[in-house]
């Protein structure tokens, strides 16, 4: 599978930011929990998901999932990387 994703940083927390825009993403709980490997996969602290918006009048949407794939309603420092 190749992902193109931007990796960015935080106050001390590293992120995985993914475009779902511009390509198909499909990741299961158990990848993105692969992908924030720092040995063997990406890593990070978290991996932020970019999404069409799903109203006129917002650029865009995005989801945050946790290094054992969990998704979370809010992450301030990775709102900081927006």
């Amino acid at each position: 599978m190749a992902l193109s994703f931007t990796k960015m940083h935080g106050l001390g927390n590293d992120f995985a930011v993914v475009d779902g825009v511009t390509q198909a993403v499909t990741l299961s709980a158990g990848q993105i929990k692969a992908l924030a490997d720092r040995h063997l996969g990406i890593g990070y602290d978290q991996l932020l998901l970019v999404e069409p918006p799903s109203q006129p009048d917002v650029d865009f949407n995005y989801r945050i999932f946790n290094v054992d794939g969990s998704e979370v309603e809010h992450c301030g420092n990775g709102a900081r990387c927006f």
